[in-house]
């Protein structure tokens, strides 16, 4: 992990993977040849999929990355993030040695990553996606909406890709490093910031 403080790691593959259900867009790198490739990618976690599930989404056929598959790969999943002013905490007024921070909850998911160009394959991974997005609408779209020789047509511009996890790592710097009076100074300051953002933190550092 980026932050080596083991305070701030999480291990429960639950709490893990309802973050990259609540937030599926992930920071996808691989390295090829010296060379460092991200891309940005919705991606859907099966998690009845190999032993830590398994990570599916598609590229566009453009996208120079899946040429290169199979290739180790990390995807980075970004959860709430928020500044911290040192002045949220009473301990301030003590001796005024405190520092802005920046708390954040992130979790890395590591697997080999393939291209799936098959298009049953990939019809069903359309599918999978389009059926996980569009479950809670009241009236939710369906592949089989659109015209039969559109969606072909557009199985020729995409490709799959597929990750079966072989692990994953999560951090939640939440304030844990805080004392508990510093910690309801923090969730009081994110609060009055008024964002949703900051409200998240709120959130997780109540929590946390």
């Amino acid at each position: 992990m980026a932050n080596p403080n083991r305070q701030f790691q999480v291990t429960d593959a639950a709490t893990l993977q309802a973050l990259v259900r609540a937030q599926p867009l992930a920071t996808l790198v691989i390295a090829h040849e010296g060379t460092l490739h991200a891309n940005h990618i919705p991606l859907y976690l099966d998690p009845d999929r190999g032993p830590h599930g398994t990570l599916i989404g598609h590229v566009a056929r453009a996208n120079g990355v899946w040429p290169l598959l199979p290739q180790q790969a990390v995807a980075v999943f970004h959860g709430p993030q928020a500044y911290v002013s040192p002045s949220w905490y009473p301990s301030k007024a003590i001796d005024g040695k405190q520092v802005p921070t920046w708390n954040y909850a992130a979790v890395h998911a590591h697997g080999t990553l393939c291209a799936v160009d098959d298009p049953v394959r990939l019809r069903a991974i359309l599918h999978t996606l389009s059926e996980r997005h569009e479950a809670h609408r009241a009236n939710p779209w369906r592949i089989d909406d659109a015209p039969s020789d559109y969606i072909h047509q557009l199985l020729r511009a995409i490709v799959g890709i597929e990750m079966p996890v072989d692990r994953w790592e999560g951090i939640w710097k939440v304030s844990q490093n805080r004392s508990d009076t510093d910690r309801v100074g923090v969730v009081q300051g994110l609060l009055a910031e008024g964002t949703p953002a900051a409200h998240d933190m709120a959130v997780l550092v109540r929590g946390g």
